[in-house]
């Protein structure tokens, strides 16, 4: 089983395909996994099968852990191109996020005051009002958008909670443009069912989502690392740049990562 569990609260850097030199912000537990997706193509792995004894990290840890590494990475003279809220599960379940936002924010203006703060959301807690002001407030606001098929969702993302794609859809439009889709192509089965989601009747219904989301960028990508599910196969280029010429024909900036 391939996993990749990442340290708590600060990883990294890592080298990412969209945002360049990355300082990973892991709000979860380091000893495992906790999101409200169970992703099949995650590259933390099943939930069920990474289950943490350890507890999230606080407030006031998340912030001496990320001055330290600020400061040790600015004597270095190296400093990261975005400060990013990833890990090993939803950084937006956290109860203190909106607090570790205005504290991270702050450190990256004191030391590294070019980097961009971003947060990677599968966006099961936008519609709480304490996430939605605080992911108004970082550069790079990153929201999954997979399909808007609703079996779909249920197969790929599999919800642990409550999950409507219309009132999401609608949440993300109250963003005003200030935030990014991303969305995930591939191909294969799970547990006996296709899960390809690169032809039209799945592209088209996503794409008038997208529209009307009216985001300032759509981030396509495909599988980049081992998935926990052996079945699962990239994207091809030619669909993934087939995809972004739709979106651009309709006025949206694309990023598109192979």
């Amino acid at each position: 089983m391939s996993t990749v569990i990442y340290p708590s609260p600060i990883f990294g850097p890592v080298h990412s395909r969209r945002l360049g030199i990355s300082l990973g912000v892991n709000l979860m537990p380091g000893d495992g996994k906790v999101c409200t997706f169970d992703c099949i193509y995650c590259e933390c792995g099943f939930n069920k099968d990474f289950r943490p004894k350890g507890r999230r990290p606080t407030r006031d840890e998340v912030r001496a852990a990320l001055g330290d590494k600020l400061r040790e990475m600015r004597d270095e003279g190296k400093l990261p191109d975005v400060i990013t809220f990833a890990g090993n599960g939803e950084p937006t379940a956290h109860p203190d996020f909106g607090a570790i936002i205005d504290d991270t924010i702050a450190l990256r203006d004191a030391y590294c005051p070019a980097a961009k703060v971003s947060v990677l959301s599968n966006s099961t807690f936008i519609g709480r009002q304490d996430v939605f002001d605080a992911l108004l407030r970082v550069d790079n606001n990153i929201l999954k958008l997979d399909t808007v098929d609703a079996d779909y969702i249920r197969l790929v993302n599999r919800p642990s909670c409550q999950y409507d794609l219309g009132n999401l859809v609608e949440r993300m439009k109250q963003f005003g443009g200030r935030m990014i889709v991303q969305t995930m192509f591939m191909h294969g089965t799970f547990e006996g069912q296709r899960v390809d989601n690169v032809d039209d009747s799945y592209v088209l219904p996503w794409m008038e989502a997208v529209k009307s989301i009216r985001p300032r960028m759509v981030m396509i990508y495909t599988i980049d690392r081992e998935t926990p599910d052996k079945e699962l196969r990239k994207a091809t280029h030619e669909e993934l740049d087939r995809i972004a010429a739709m979106l651009r024909a309709e006025g949206l900036e694309v990023s598109v990562s192979y």
